[in-house]
């Protein structure tokens, strides 16, 4: 299960995309192999790590900031969001 799995099996990230009209399937985690690479191997049962998530809305990209709260042990996953960005997409003719 891989960690957008995770994070969409809470009721409160789900609002948190619908608040951002994101669609799940638009949400893009930065650099999510590098985290895991590095935290995997170092036999920790609970992390908490800076991250990035992408996500498209139909007019703007949308740049989530906040810490990725990780337990390993459970396989559960919670953001706590610290701020964000919108980047309007300009619409081509």
């Amino acid at each position: 299960m891989n960690l957008k799995e995770l994070l969409l099996k809470g009721h409160n990230f789900i609002a948190l995309l619908n608040q951002f009209r994101i669609d799940a399937n638009d949400l893009i985690i930065k650099d999510e192999e590098v985290i895991f690479n590095v935290k995997l191997n170092s036999n920790i049962e609970v992390m908490k790590e800076s991250i990035c998530l992408e996500g498209k809305s139909s007019d703007d990209l949308i740049n989530l900031f906040g810490t990725l709260h990780y337990n390993l042990l459970n396989k559960l996953a919670v953001l706590e969001m610290q701020s964000y960005e919108k980047i309007p997409v300009m619409i081509r003719n």
